[in-house]
């Protein structure tokens, strides 16, 4: 596969976590992980069976992603993907990017790890509230 194919490929996988996230569609987010996936946000890092609940304890509202940027090294890769969230409710606004990385599976290109910065108003760059979501038997 050329780095191009990688790269279409992994920016419709992106695309694909965005827009399944805008349709509260948790499977489809899910799907865009490999099996041993996390989430990190709050502090902590969320192993995919946590990520229902997780999602079921976010706002909702629409994921507008920007172009991601890549590294790639053969079938292993990094990047960082820049957020605008907007409350569906209020319209409020959640600014921040991802950094991720990324495996080629058999089923093709998938998310391992995937964690959020927020940015502040204030212009600080931080993952979070810590424990402001209570795990599931916290």
């Amino acid at each position: 596969m050329s780095t191009n194919d990688d790269l279409l490929e992994l920016q419709q996988l992106l695309a694909r976590y965005a827009v399944k996230m805008t349709q509260n569609d948790v499977e489809g987010v899910v799907g865009v992980f490999t099996p041993d996936g996390t989430y990190s946000a709050f502090g902590d890092a969320f192993p995919l069976d946590q990520f229902p609940d997780l999602v079921a304890a976010a706002p909702k509202g629409l994921f507008m992603t920007g172009q991601p940027l890549f590294e790639i090294d053969g079938d292993t890769g990094t990047g960082t993907q820049p957020l605008c969230f907007v409350h569906d409710a209020t319209h409020d606004m959640r600014i921040g990017y991802y950094n991720d990385t990324y495996v080629r599976t058999e089923a093709g290109w998938r998310i391992r790890t995937r964690k959020m910065t927020f940015i502040r108003r204030s212009g600080e760059h931080d993952s979070g509230i810590p424990h402001a979501f209570e795990r599931p038997g916290a």
